[in-house]
């Protein structure tokens, strides 16, 4: 390991060149570094591309989303509220959702009646637990990960507490293993069985936001439905990610945002599926899940749209769908299944870079699983000695885009759309640069 030098760093080239996704880099504004001012010598610092491994946190911005913002803008200017039913680009913003919805539901594996493009993560899980949670004095428990996302806990908590009941007593909680960072599916299929009379719902992220670890979603889905459980999912970190297929695996309901590897844009436009043989589930209902044809009659009767999209309440944000219309248009030109292949590719390459160097590997450990059917497009590195934080600050002064999580995790996520083997190569080179140099300074101190 002389001089810095991996000896597989002549494959990346090689792997580029073969790569049938790789022109759709070009498709994204990558960001030059450095890109804060704290980092910047002067204003007029010339800047170079940034590798950037951070789609898991947010994705990078395609070319095409600024001229599409720019076309509403004008249509806003010059036709005001005609726009609504009137649209150069045949996007009538009373049916903006439509441009969307198409092809998300494409990606997440469902009937388009099944998908509805709408407001944000957590607003809209409280709205699908408020149809799907129906607790009775039987089954009212809710079997959840013992490491959700902080704002699923608050969400499914506050359902509880909203029912009148004890989230010490209805919130079941699955942890990994005594000294594993990840969940065994035959502890959650466990869990399940051993609580199959009281629980009502199972709500689980489908890619662990901390650790990168892929649930098998359609075994936890087919086993707790066996028990008449309803089934929902939190896709935040699994759609457009990994391939999905929410309807065949008869999921009861799930949720998204679509601003990490959907490319939306900070605060994106969020996103919804109902199972088709539950789309007449009693909801919190709103105007714009009222049937298109009579929703201007305003006889204050509510006739619900079919399907995924009378859960809906507001009017979408018509800059928001079409941000996510310019990364859908990228995706439209790939299958998911090729973006997936390309993933675990990617990932693995960068796990077999981390892997063959040992002498900054023991600092560290991959926390992620080693089995790519397990994980989506993330490597989530453990870090030992207290040196997370030193070699982060190393990361970003060298241009390497990543993000960490306290106190001692950096998660790198190369997304396929428009990361490359060279990117992955270069991160492994500032990695063990940054180590070297964080480590030395600690144990020098």
């Amino acid at each position: 390991m002389s001089g810095g030098t991996f000896p597989l760093a002549q494959n990346a080239p090689e792997l580029d060149s073969r790569d049938h996704l790789r022109h759709l880099r070009d498709e994204f504004h990558i960001p030059k570094y450095p890109i804060s001012q704290e980092t910047r010598q002067t204003d007029e610092t010339p800047g170079q591309q940034a590798i950037y491994l951070c789609g898991n946190s947010l994705g990078l911005q395609p070319k095409g989303t600024r001229a599409l913002l720019l076309e509403e803008l004008d249509v806003w200017a010059d036709q005001g509220v005609y726009g609504h039913h009137s649209h150069p680009n045949s996007r009538p913003w009373i049916d903006i959702d439509a441009c969307v919805s198409e092809e998300t539901a494409k990606i997440v594996g469902a009937l388009r009646s099944e998908v509805a493009v709408m407001g944000t993560l957590t607003s809209n899980l409280h709205f699908l637990m408020a149809a799907f949670y129906r607790p009775t004095n039987v089954r009212y428990k809710v079997i959840v990960e013992d490491k959700a996302f902080p704002s699923d806990y608050y969400a499914i908590e506050s359902q509880v507490l909203w029912h009148g009941l004890d989230p010490s007593d209805a919130i079941i909680s699955i942890s990994p293993r005594p000294g594993k960072h990840t969940i065994d599916t035959r502890d959650i299929l466990q869990v399940i069985e051993d609580n199959r009379e009281f629980t009502s719902m199972i709500l689980l992220p489908g890619v662990q936001y901390y650790t990168g670890q892929l649930f098998e979603m359609e075994r936890i889905t087919k086993f707790a439905k066996s028990h008449d459980i309803v089934v929902g999912w939190d896709l935040a970190h699994a759609v457009g990610n990994v391939e999905l297929s929410l309807h065949d695996w008869q999921v009861d309901f799930a949720a998204w945002c679509s601003y990490k590897y959907l490319n939306s844009g900070p605060g994106g436009i969020a996103g919804i599926f109902i199972h088709e043989t539950r789309s007449n589930q009693g909801r919190l209902t709103g105007w714009w899940g009222h049937d298109q044809a009579s929703r201007f009659k305003m006889e204050n009767k509510f006739v619900a749209i079919p399907g995924a999209g009378g859960f809906q309440h507001s009017n979408p944000s018509v800059m928001a769908a079409v941000c996510l219309l310019g990364s859908l248009r990228v995706f439209a030109k790939t299958t998911i299944k090729a973006i997936r292949e390309k993933s675990v590719r990617l990932t693995g390459y960068m796990e077999e870079l981390l892997l063959a160097d040992k002498e900054t590997g023991r600092f560290y450990e991959i926390i992620t699983p080693g089995n790519p059917s397990e994980r989506g497009a993330q490597l989530s590195l453990l870090f030992k000695d207290g040196i997370m934080d030193a070699v982060f600050r190393k990361l970003e002064l060298a241009g390497v885009i990543v993000d960490k999580r306290d106190p001692d995790v950096i998660r790198v996520a190369p997304a396929p759309l428009y990361n490359s083997y060279e990117d992955v190569f270069k991160f492994s080179q500032n990695l063990r640069e940054a180590i070297l140099e964080a480590s030395s300074v600690t144990f020098s101190a």
